[in-house]
């Protein structure tokens, strides 16, 4: 069972950042990749940043050059920095965590948390 808690959201103005948290807690051994999706109100989750437990990383094409995933293993926490914020950006955004081990692969998602661009 594992447990994943974003944070970090928030106003912010066009141009300017935030670093989104995702901490896991539970039995985050066998981890395989985390990942932030986002999601705007009648629309489908998208996804947005990818990374491996080898670190390998992976983004959307709306994310390159403006937005890095990161993971803090020690700490069983992954991060989402995001620069040169635009209004398009505006979504709840949700971490997952990808687990393998002994029951088979588990998926699991946050609750997510509210990011709004805008002046």
């Amino acid at each position: 069972q594992v447990q994943l808690v974003e944070s970090g959201g928030g106003l912010v103005q066009p141009g300017g950042s935030l670093r989104l948290s995702c901490a896991a807690s539970g039995s985050t051994l066998d981890f395989i990749s985390a990942d932030w999706y986002r999601q705007t109100p009648g629309s489908q989750r998208e996804l947005v940043a990818v990374i491996t437990k080898g670190g390998d990383t992976n983004y959307a094409d709306s994310a390159k050059g403006r937005f890095t995933i990161s993971r803090d293993a020690r700490n069983n926490t992954v991060h989402l920095q995001m620069n040169s914020l635009k209004p398009e950006d505006t979504a709840v955004y949700y971490c997952g965590g990808h687990f393998g081990g002994n029951f088979g692969y588990r998926r699991y998602w946050g609750q997510g948390t509210q990011v709004t661009v805008s002046s």
